[in-house]
């Protein structure tokens, strides 16, 4: 059984950093690439930033990038996103998902398996 667990949200101020991880268990991580989405309230989840199965190639929604970072730890199976100089507009429910195909996909749809969740509450 595939899980993906997502940890290290909560509230922070504008202008303050978190970092998100998302442990894989059930699958052979090295040979997923994996993706960080966002949903804000009333609004359509988003694509984040992703990374291949090697971690070699990166890419960032243009919102986030700059102030984000994602990277992996295949021997941990685990992938991490870095968020600097976090906004309000940035407060939402952040989701990692594995991905068996090639490539980074940037939609929701390219993914196999997600996680539940963490809240990201960014006070202004």
């Amino acid at each position: 059984q595939v899980q993906l667990v997502e940890s290290g949200g909560g509230l922070v101020q504008a202008g303050g950093s978190l970092r998100l991880s998302c442990a894989a268990s059930g699958l052979t991580f090295s040979r997923y690439a994996m993706g960080w989405f966002r949903q804000a309230p009333g609004k359509e989840r988003e694509f984040g930033a992703a990374i291949s199965r090697s971690g070699d190639i990166t890419d960032y929604v243009d919102s986030v990038k700059g102030r984000s970072t994602i990277s992996r730890d295949n021997a941990k199976s685990t992938v991490y996103l870095q968020m600097n100089s976090l906004k309000p507009e940035d407060t939402a429910v952040y989701s990692c998902a594995a991905d068996r195909r090639a490539g980074i996909a940037k939609v929701p749809s390219g993914y196999d398996y997600w996680g539940q969740g963490t809240q990201v509450t960014v006070s202004s």
